[in-house]
C-alpha cells in the first residue's frame, strides 16, 4: 500500500479492521465494494431494526464509525485518504466512498489508533472507582468538535437526574414493547462461534436495575427475566455499596437527517479510539435516543441546541477484565471487488 491504487488483499485488511467497529445489537449493517482507487460503504436493509431503529439512524451511525475505522486503517497502513458523503444522492444507502488518494508518511499517532482498534471493546460491567482525567475528557471533546459534533459532558445534578430519569423510562417503555423484546432477542447469541449479535456473556450478569449505579445500562435479558413489582431489600445491615459514577457524556449535532448520522459515527469512531488508546473502556446508554418522546424530551430538559445521537459512559475496566469477543462476518461476506473503470 502507500499508492492511490490498493491491492485486493490491502482492501481485504481494512475491511477486516473496519468491521471491528461496534454496531447497535452488533447487526453489522454494511456492505462493502472496492476497487483499486476507493472504497464504497453501503447501508444493508437486510440487517435492520425496523422496531429499535426505524428511520436507521444508529445503523447509519454505525457506519460512519465503520468509515472512520476503514480510513485510520488506510493511513496506518502509508495511505493517505479522503471520504466523501452520500456520493450518490439517486441511492441513500450509498453512504460513503473512501478514496486513496496517495502515499503518507504514517505517524506514531496513526499506527498508535490502527492498534486501538483491535483493543476497543463495549464494556458494560461497572468501572474502576476513578475520574477520568479532565485533560482526557476535553480532548476527547476537542477530536468530536474537528467532525462538527458536539460533545456534553453530563456533570450537573439537575441534568444528570433529567436523563437518568428519560433513561429509566425509556428502558421501561421498551421493556413493556413485545415486538421490541422479540427483536432483542432475535440478536441474542448463545453459540460462541456466532459471527453478529450480542454474545450473552457480553450482557450485563444479573437485572441492571439491581446495580448500585444511577446509569441504567440496556437489559438484554428482558424478555426472559421475571418481572418483579418490588426489588429485593438485601442485607439490612451491609454497608451500603459504592454507587458507580462513570463519566458520561452525550454527543450531538446541528441537523438530524443521514449526513449527520454518519457524521456523529465518523466523529465517534475517532473519539473511541482516542479513548481506548487512553486506557479507556465505554458502552452506550441509548435507550432515550431510541423513542422520539423521550429523545426529544431530553432536548428539552437539557435546553439542547441540537439533536442528540449518543449517550457515553466511559471509565477505566476493573483489573483483569477480559471482555468476551464479538463475533465479525467474514470479509468475504461483507466486501465485493469491482475492476478499475
Amino acid at each position: 500500500m502507500g499508492g492511490s491504487a490498493v491491492e485486493e488483499a490491502d482492501w481485504a485488511r481494512v475491511v477486516a479492521a473496519a468491521t471491528r467497529a461496534p454496531s447497535i445489537h452488533n447487526t453489522q449493517p454494511w456492505r462493502f465494494v472496492a476497487s483499486p482507487d476507493r472504497l464504497d460503504v453501503f447501508y444493508d436493509r437486510a440487517r435492520a431494526l425496523p422496531v429499535l431503529d426505524p428511520t436507521g439512524r444508529q445503523q447509519v451511525m454505525s457506519c460512519g464509525i465503520v468509515v472512520n475505522f476503514a480510513v485510520v486503517a488506510l493511513r496506518a497502513a502509508g495511505s493517505e485518504a479522503a471520504v466523501e458523503v452520500l456520493p450518490a444522492p439517486a441511492d441513500p444507502d450509498h453512504l460513503a466512498t473512501i478514496r486513496a488518494t496517495g502515499p503518507r508518511e504514517a505517524t506514531d499517532a496513526d499506527r498508535a489508533l490502527a492498534e486501538a482498534i483491535g483493543r476497543r471493546h463495549t464494556v458494560r460491567t461497572a468501572f474502576e472507582p476513578r475520574a477520568v482525567p479532565t485533560e482526557v475528557i476535553d480532548r476527547l471533546q476537542a477530536a468530536a468538535g474537528a467532525y462538527g459534533l458536539w460533545a456534553k459532558e453530563i456533570t450537573r445534578s439537575e441534568e444528570e437526574v433529567a436523563t437518568v430519569f428519560l433513561l429509566s423510562q425509556a428502558e421501561e417503555l421498551e421493556q413493556r414493547e413485545p415486538d421490541y423484546v422479540k427483536e432483542l432477542e432475535s440478536w441474542m447469541r448463545t453459540d460462541p462461534s456466532a459471527v453478529d449479535g450480542v454474545p450473552v456473556e457480553a450482557a450485563p450478569a444479573g437485572d441492571p436495575r439491581d446495580r448500585p449505579s444511577n446509569w441504567l445500562v440496556r437489559d438484554f435479558a428482558a424478555g426472559s427475566r421475571e418481572q418483579q413489582l418490588f426489588r429485593a431489600a438485601g442485607d439490612p445491615d451491609a454497608p451500603p455499596p459504592e454507587v458507580e459514577r462513570p463519566t458520561v457524556v452525550l454527543f450531538g449535532t446541528e441537523s438530524d437527517d443521514r449526513s449527520a448520522w454518519l457524521q456523529a459515527g465518523h466523529a465517534l469512531g475517532h473519539v473511541l479510539l482516542i479513548a481506548t488508546a487512553e486506557g479507556l473502556v465505554a458502552s452506550p446508554l441509548t435507550q432515550a435516543l431510541d423513542w422520539p418522546v423521550t429523545r426529544t424530551r431530553l432536548r428539552q430538559r437539557l435546553s439542547l441546541i441540537g439533536y442528540p445521537q449518543m449517550l457515553l459512559r466511559m471509565g477505566y475496566p476493573p483489573a483483569g477484565l477480559t471482555p468476551p469477543a464479538t463475533g465479525r462476518r467474514p470479509v468475504t461476506e461483507v466486501l465485493r471487488f469491482e475492476p478499475a473503470g
